[in-house]
């Protein structure tokens, strides 16, 4: 593969995952797992490493985040410092540096599930992307936390 491939491919999954971090912004949760292969993995960490959730297949993505949405939130996605490998003119694997900031409506309920009202929170995503006939797509998305903020 020259560089000029290579380099097309890196940014093919820049503007994927920016269109990932967009509809998350928008609640396009479609859209967002429209991004994925029909067997795509979602796995977000918490910051002592282990599982938050892991989800499997767009719908299941689109439901278990679907649910982090809805009227009166806010979501804000923010991500720095691409990491990209180019495996092959099929595959590719990459890290991202990310910032997210949830805002719920002051009359939300703190539960167990959602102890919080605002949760600010850093990390990285690190994927797995395969080409599809679709075009790219995110094959494995892990999130993991170095730090999570919630104010009740």
């Amino acid at each position: 593969m020259d560089t000029v491939d290579r380099l097309s491919i890196i940014e093919d999954l820049r503007l994927l995952m920016a269109s990932y971090v967009r509809y998350a912004d928008n609640q396009r949760w479609q859209d967002l797992t429209e991004l994925f292969t029909e067997d795509g993995t979602f796995t977000p960490h918490k910051p002592d490493g282990s599982v938050w959730l892991h989800m499997e297949g767009r719908e299941q993505i689109a439901a278990t985040i679907g649910a982090s949405g809805g009227p009166g939130v806010t979501l804000v996605h923010h991500l720095f410092s691409d990491e990209i490998d180019v495996d092959s003119a099929t595959s590719a694997h990459g890290v991202w540096s990310m910032e997210d900031i949830v805002t719920r409506p002051d009359d939300a309920p703190v539960t167990e599930d959602l102890p919080f009202r605002v949760m600010h929170g850093f990390g990285h995503y690190h994927a797995r992307f395969v080409r599809t006939a679709a075009g790219w797509r995110i094959a494995e998305l892990k999130q993991t936390r170095v730090r999570l903020d919630f104010t009740a």
